[in-house]
């Protein structure tokens, strides 16, 4: 039987590849989709979707968690409206898959205390590009021997957070793996605020913010003679899909909140 799913912010561009992703997925069924407008109609209505893609689009949450039967519920917008629907759909015991960044620890922690009280699945990556993950791992294990690290995230210029989730996804790994160090020359000043970027345990991140970018991060290890970096490139947005495809699978049989693909892989 197909995994019924609705998806938050179709007209996207992460919302498109989606839509498209399980329109073309056999085992899934698109059975609705959020919108900020467009309340009644079908999604095959609005422009740049295909004929058959015959799923109503709803405004209110609420009434479509109530009147679709969905198992899954994707969501790649914007963090303010994503923890709003994370737990909308916890509450009525549907799945989550949200690709949103941006969350604060205590709404984290509410979002897995409501998982846990609703034995529903629900996963939460800040990037969904299987090669991201691998990177933030391979950055986890060179940490334990290159203590000295900065990390250089670009994204799009419509990204609303900085840094990105993954950049910060990417510390807390590192932070894991070495001891809280300041990097730099101890009288170092900032003839111009920010130039050395965000401070996160003694690391530094920089956030690029440019047209014509998708998503990219460099880690950038420093040692005696010798630098390190690692890094990766997403082109498009297609290249998030196979992740969001293997989530749906996985959450599935979930009765927690995971957060991070690389705790699924």
């Amino acid at each position: 039987m197909a995994i019924k799913i609705i998806v938050a912010g179709p007209r996207g561009r992460m919302g498109k590849e989606a839509v498209h992703m399980i329109h073309n997925t056999e085992d899934f069924a698109l059975t609705a989709c959020l919108d900020h407008k467009n309340e009644g109609m079908k999604l095959s209505d609005l422009e740049a979707f295909q004929d058959d893609l015959n799923v109503p689009v709803y405004t209110d949450i609420e009434k479509c968690f109530s009147e679709q039967q969905a198992d899954v519920f994707v969501d790649l917008t914007v963090p303010e409206a994503a923890y709003k629907h994370t737990k909308a759909a916890l509450n009525h015991q549907i799945r989550p898959v949200i690709g949103t960044t941006g969350y604060t620890e205590e709404q984290l922690e509410e979002l897995k205390q409501l998982a846990k009280e609703k034995q529903t699945g629900c996963i939460i990556a800040p990037n969904f590009a299987v090669g991201a993950v691998l990177m933030m791992k391979f950055a986890k294990m060179a940490a334990s021997y290159f203590p000295d690290v900065e990390i250089i995230e670009k994204h799009h210029d419509q990204k609303l957070d900085a840094p990105s989730g993954t950049a910060k996804k990417t510390a807390e790994l590192i932070q894991e793996a070495r001891s809280p160090k300041k990097q730099g020359h101890p009288d170092e000043e900032e003839t111009i605020p920010g130039a050395r970027g965000g401070d996160f345990d003694g690391m530094r991140i920089h956030s690029m913010r440019l047209p014509g970018l998708v998503a990219h991060q460099e880690i950038v290890f420093g040692s005696a003679g010798q630098t390190l970096t690692i890094q990766h490139d997403s082109m498009n947005r297609a290249s998030f899909m196979d992740g969001v495809k293997e989530c749906v699978y996985q959450v599935m049989d979930m009765d927690e909140l995971i957060y991070g693909l690389e705790n699924i892989l």
